[in-house]
């Protein structure tokens, strides 16, 4: 589905100020997949703060325990306040036999996701819509984008912060990136 948007896209400042940044040309949704893209009505400038990011291949699936990133303004713990500021926490990905098994998410989680974390650091309110940054062959990937985390509690113990699998939907994404 393609939602035309005339609003102007801001981003707020320290002070809560609005400046504008881009115009969002069109949306672009997966309506049961925690995934969407944003069109913009201009070009972005390339910096040491905004660069492109690297899609996986198609159906890439992580082995158990790969090196991955999320990255976020999320709560720090359950129950606790907003980041002010940008964190980052090492979640080591988890297959996807051991994530939908009894005691973990069991059924809950499809083959269209992807889990990380489970341990000491995790995902937690706020983050959702951030990336899962992943090295495979000595190169970063968005591997994913967070969608859930235990309502337990951020933490918890054989519950790991849930992605939508980017790779599962690189048909979609080239499909909307070739159709301007």
């Amino acid at each position: 589905m393609n939602l035309r948007l005339y609003d102007v896209f801001c981003l707020s400042d320290v002070s809560g100020d609005c400046t504008c940044s881009r115009r969002i040309s069109s949306i672009f949704l997966t309506f049961s997949n925690d995934i969407a893209l944003l069109r913009l009505s201009s070009e972005i400038s390339l910096n040491s703060y905004v660069r492109p990011v690297s899609l996986p291949p198609f159906g890439e699936i992580l082995p158990h325990n790969n090196y991955c990133y999320i990255t976020g303004y999320g709560r720090i713990s359950t129950g606790g306040s907003m980041s002010a500021r940008m964190r980052q926490a090492y979640l080591p990905s988890v297959d996807h036999q051991t994530c939908t098994s009894s005691g973990w998410w069991g059924s809950t989680v499809k083959t269209t996701m992807i889990c990380a974390g489970g341990g000491a650091q995790s995902g937690c309110n706020g983050d959702f819509g951030g990336p899962l940054s992943c090295i495979v062959n000595s190169n970063w990937y968005v591997h994913g984008i967070a969608s859930f985390v235990s309502g337990m509690g951020c933490n918890t113990p054989q519950k790991p912060t849930v992605f939508t699998r980017v790779s599962a939907y690189i048909t979609w994404i080239n499909s909307v990136m070739n159709n301007p």
